[in-house]
């Protein structure tokens, strides 16, 4: 079937993206900004800062922030420094806003991270936190689509041209001795790069006959009559992948740790209500991203996305390292050096004073 004049403008976009644009969840729009939760009065500044600027996407993947944002942990840690936040919907703009010194910290997923690290060779960004792990499905038509087998030939949508669910489809699909070219997506599978907006619309007029998605994109193909035909966990050790890290300007890093040191404290408590409280925290996120985004998610979406989604501390770093070697497999990216780009020694100084065990850096941390 032919493709509908939005994914036609997707492609016409996405066909002038660099071969290594890796974004993460979410694409396409600027960010904005917001200040819902107020400084308390005569609280005191940390590292003598009038604000911290924090960015996030308006996805449940990024449960976290939303949550650290809407119920006040971030601003709470901060003190008489004030929150402020920048809401985007692509990866690059967000690796943008940090490297030209507007972003402080932001909530990323691991490809425009890695992207971003190596395209500076190494100087303009730190990992210094997990947030979440999973969320990612393969959905499919079921009238199309009833075995793995079945998914050759058929066109199957990714959000981006490299981004990290693109990666991923791209070896799986090898795994099952399917050859595709990573640029234009042809071959035994159609690979039809799709934003995450125009994806649901092409699912319901047949355009694509599935999609490789994070949520709540891929609870929202199954609110069209899609079925979950894989669950991106299943393929870790644990079911555990990084899908959203925390990521901080290095120069803010060295000139303001106890301002990062508090950021990093609110996402553990965030996380650690997210995991205590799940049905006041996906309310939470939810009213977060109504303000964020302009609208809601309905039950039958909200409910199914929250659940496939862990809240975790950990950056899961040698699950990072894996993804980048599958892009590398893929043709997608050259062999990076990732060689410090954690630094998780004021995460784990949090999490030794919350009384949790330290995470680990896989090897790959500063010096």
């Amino acid at each position: 079937m032919p493709a509908t004049p939005a994914l036609r403008r997707a492609f016409a976009v996405l066909t002038a993206l660099p071969l290594l644009a890796l974004a993460a969840c979410g694409y396409g729009s600027q960010a904005k900004d917001d200040d819902t939760v107020k400084v308390a009065a005569g609280a005191e500044k940390v590292d003598g800062l009038d604000s911290v600027r924090i960015g996030y996407f308006g996805n449940l993947t990024h449960g976290t922030a939303l949550v650290g944002n809407q119920k006040g942990f971030f601003q709470k840690e901060l003190g008489g420094t004030e929150a402020t936040y920048a809401v985007f919907n692509a990866g690059p703009s967000q690796i943008e806003a940090l490297n030209s010194g507007s972003l402080d910290i932001g909530f990323i997923g691991p490809s425009p991270a890695v992207n971003g690290y190596t395209r500076a060779g190494g100087e303009n960004l730190r990992i210094v936190g997990g947030a979440a792990s999973g969320g990612v499905k393969l959905v499919v038509d079921p009238d199309e689509v009833k075995s793995v087998a079945d998914v050759e030939g058929k066109r199957i949508a990714t959000p981006q041209l490299g981004n990290t669910q693109d990666v991923a489809f791209l070896h799986w699909a090898a795994k099952q001795g399917w050859k595709v070219d990573p640029q234009s997506g042809k071959g035994d599978v159609t690979v039809v790069r799709s934003d995450n907006k125009v994806t649901p619309d092409a699912f319901r007029s047949g355009s694509v006959d599935g999609a490789w998605v994070p949520e709540p994109t891929a609870s929202k193909l199954v609110a069209e009559g899609g079925k979950v035909l894989l669950d991106e966990a299943s393929l870790w050790p644990d079911g555990k992948f990084v899908i959203t890290n925390i990521v901080v300007r290095q120069e803010f890093l060295k000139e303001h740790p106890e301002a990062v040191e508090a950021v990093l404290k609110a996402s553990v408590e965030a996380n650690r209500w997210i995991n205590a409280h799940p049905d006041e925290a996906k309310a939470a996120a939810n009213e977060r991203l109504a303000t964020d985004t302009g609208k809601a998610l309905p039950a039958e979406v909200l409910d199914p996305a929250w659940e496939s989604i862990r809240f975790t501390d950990d950056p899961l770093a040698a699950t990072l390292a894996v993804q980048a070697d599958h892009a590398v497999e893929a043709g997608l990216l050259e062999r990076p050096d990732l060689d410090g780009i954690y630094d998780l020694t004021p995460l784990n100084k949090v999490l030794k004073a919350a009384g949790e065990p330290a995470v680990d850096d896989a090897g790959l941390g500063a010096e």
